[in-house]
């Protein structure tokens, strides 16, 4: 596939392939290439991680999530209801994290076929003025949504906490 991975780098690669792998009958090499992309497009050191994510939702019940995040070693955990899934556990990520902001823009593709195709959402989330980007991946698309507001919030926390320009860390790639 070309791609060069080391360390850090190459272990997170390898963590979420053997998550995908025990979730999917059958790994194509489309879907080891959207795990590597996105590692190799966003390698620093999150200030926010995702440790476990649990949604509940029904026709007959109240959509709600519980999040535990690690943040400097810590784990934080919330729990939050919302209009669906997706929305509860974005709702238990802003609790969290104590950030909150606008979601601006939210897309969903399959990266593979299948009832058990690999879900890459990409979105937007604005804070105070500053819009960032977020790419997330999983069978579930509860968790690749959790996984882009954790990408795009992580950008945010970088552009707050260094005073880079917010442009620059918006790009693809921009977080090596």
């Amino acid at each position: 596939m070309g791609y060069d991975l080391h360390g850090d780098a190459l272990n997170q690669v390898f963590t979420r392939f053997k998550e995908l792998a025990d979730r999917k009958v059958e790994l194509s090499d489309a879907d080891l290439e959207a795990l590597v992309a996105e590692e190799m497009g966003d390698t620093v050191r999150y200030a926010f991680s995702l440790v476990s994510l649990d949604s509940h939702g029904g026709s007959s019940s109240t959509p709600t999530a519980t999040i535990v995040l690690d943040h400097d070693g810590k784990k934080i955990e919330a729990t939050a209801a919302g209009s669906g899934m997706v929305d509860a556990a974005c709702a238990a990520i802003r609790q969290a994290t104590g950030i909150e902001g606008t979601l601006t823009d939210y897309a969903v593709t399959s990266v593979t076929g299948g009832v058990d195709a690999l879900a890459d959402v990409a979105l937007r989330f604005e804070v105070d003025g500053v819009s960032m980007p977020g790419r997330g991946l999983s069978t579930d698309v509860v968790e690749a949504s959790a996984r882009a507001l954790l990408n795009a919030l992580n950008r945010i926390v970088r552009v707050r906490d260094t005073g880079e320009d917010p442009t620059a860390v918006s790009r693809p790639g921009s977080l090596s």
